[in-house]
């Protein structure tokens, strides 16, 4: 059964990238609520994204708040796609 917060989700991010046909999100619920993994085309990942993150911080507020008014705990995992352009972190040296 669809959710809410999955409906919301995929409104959303359809409504945000190029490729919305390939938008897919997964939904999980456990102890700790509810997690919405979310995959997209390669070439939406800076769209979903955004600017150090900005988008996606907005994005998960907004599932947030939709979370809080059906009275649960709503996280979004952004899966990383395979082939993606992004560099590799490099870790703090001491």
């Amino acid at each position: 059964m669809i959710e809410k917060d999955q409906i919301f989700l995929e409104f959303l991010v359809k409504a945000i990238v190029d490729h919305p046909e390939e938008v897919v999100i997964e939904r999980k619920v456990d102890e700790m609520g509810v997690l919405l993994s979310l995959r997209v085309n390669p070439l939406d990942m800076g769209q979903i994204v955004g600017r150090q993150g900005s988008t996606a911080k907005a994005i998960r507020s907004l599932l947030r708040i939709v979370g809080v008014k059906n009275h649960a705990r709503v996280n979004l995992k952004i899966v990383e796609p395979e082939g993606s352009t992004r560099a590799p972190q490099e870790s703090p040296e001491m």
